[in-house]
């Protein structure tokens, strides 16, 4: 499932993404680096679960800027 992902985001990134002529994210890095990241580093599931909330943040309405992943996940 992980390298589904990974492969999905990555054909995203290099097909997708440039058809749209120019940057639309509002964070860095941008929201399918992150999830790419979010999902390596943390799994399908977990890091599958960053990405979304990273991605509900990613609206007009929301001032975007620096937004790493973390290094770890606190387990609440």
């Amino acid at each position: 499932m992980k390298k589904c992902m990974l492969w999905a985001i990555r054909f995203y990134q290099k097909r997708i993404s440039p058809l749209k002529g120019r940057p639309t994210c509002r964070f860095y890095p941008t929201c399918s680096q992150y999830a790419y990241t979010a999902i390596s580093r943390f799994g399908a599931l977990r890091g599958g679960w960053l990405a979304v909330k990273r991605i509900c943040k990613c609206h007009p309405f929301h001032k975007g800027g620096i937004d790493y992943v973390p290094e770890t996940l606190d387990r609440k």
